[in-house]
């Protein structure tokens, strides 16, 4: 059970266990910190419990067991609309017979604050969603990307403590989607709200959260930024589901304080970290791809290298994928960028090459 503990804690969720029944456990003793401020995601593939986690906090779900904490306030027996809590859905469930104004204005309504209060409110997020302009449009009239900014001004309006965030670029097609991102987390960041927010799609995940849980069969696998999750991930689960990543199943036959080496047969590993093991034990070294470099001549040493074939080459426009076949079969992904443009062209499909990397690139796995 990975845990994240801070003395700040704004939302709190101490051993959460959810049993639908069946014999298998939606949500497995999770415990996590969120700080006030903070974007958090958690990713995963479906049916991993990250919905399940986010409808509990909204109130659409009761725990098994644990408790959940919000601003010192527990959670549990509040009814949903009597959380200080919005939630996001990922179809964003627009009124289609009101305007974007009234669509906006709906939650404050039904609060019963003044008319007044209500026409300030609502001009004001429009505007921080830069659709001053659309007020009296019908959601049917705006792009997939408007409607999105709506349902966000619509959740922003209440000024909640917490936003939960239910894969909230999913109906985007991939171009608008990018776009959208960097613009959403500077919204939700602009407004200071707290905010968790649910995606199996690793590259929104890296894109807009300050920390990110990766969650498989119900439980956390690994809590960090970003940067933490790709470049150190814990498992080989997290190595192969963020991001594209060679795992090399090998044997640990050099333990030092400051780096080991790891031997996996077609070739030998020295990696310049540490780690808790014992001589001849099984181990998978990570290796990105963008950290592998191509050379046509043999480069000096013997260790962090392999010749391979080159069985595939594919051209991306900003960088070059090759898949090497290496001497046992086992295929290494190569990822090369193409900063120049019309830069000398690597080596052919059917060409053999080196593939070399630092001691610095790999990650070595124990479980």
């Amino acid at each position: 059970m990975t845990q994240v503990r801070s003395d700040k804690a704004f939302v709190e969720i101490r051993d959460v266990l959810k049993d639908f029944g069946g014999g298998s456990l939606a949500v497995n003793h999770v415990s996590l910190d969120i700080s006030k401020g903070e974007i958090f995601a958690l990713l995963g593939s479906s049916g991993c419990g990250k919905t399940t986690l986010l409808r509990m906090l909204a109130g659409l779900e009761t725990p098994t067991s644990g408790t959940l904490v919000l601003d010192g306030q527990a959670l549990a027996g509040l009814p949903p609309y009597l959380r200080p809590i919005n939630m996001m859905f990922q179809s964003y469930a627009l009124f289609p017979h009101l305007t974007v104004w009234d669509n906006v204005a709906f939650g404050l309504k039904r609060e019963g604050m003044p008319k007044k209060d209500i026409a300030a409110r609502v001009e004001a997020m429009l505007k921080l969603v830069q659709l001053q302009r659309y007020g009296k449009r019908k959601p049917h009239q705006l792009s997939g990307g408007q409607q999105q900014r709506v349902a966000l001004a619509r959740c922003l309006a209440k000024r909640p403590k917490l936003m939960l965030l239910d894969e909230p670029l999913a109906a985007l097609d991939k171009k608008l989607r990018e776009e959208t991102q960097i613009e959403l987390a500077k919204i939700i960041r602009e407004v200071g709200v707290t905010c968790v927010m649910v995606t199996h799609d690793q590259e929104e995940a890296m894109t807009m959260a300050d920390r990110i849980a990766v969650m498989s069969e119900g439980k956390i696998l690994q809590v960090g930024t970003p940067t933490e999750v790709y470049e150190t991930p814990a498992t080989r689960f997290v190595a192969d589901f963020i991001g594209n990543v060679n795992l090399m199943d090998g044997t640990l036959v050099v333990d030092e304080r400051d780096f080991v080496e790891i031997d996996c047969g077609y070739c030998r590993h020295r990696v310049g970290h540490g780690i808790t093991g014992s001589l001849g034990m099984t181990v998978s070294v990570a290796l990105r791809p963008e950290k592998i470099r191509l050379n046509r001549a043999k480069p000096e040493g013997e260790l962090n290298q392999v010749r391979g074939k080159v069985r595939d080459k594919a051209y991306f426009g900003s960088f070059t994928v090759y898949d090497l076949e290496l001497p046992g079969g086992q295929l290494l992904k190569v990822s090369e960028s193409n900063a120049e443009r019309f830069r000398t062209a690597g080596p052919a499909e059917g060409q053999e090459t080196w593939a070399t990397w630092p001691d610095t690139a790999q990650v070595v796995l124990t479980q």
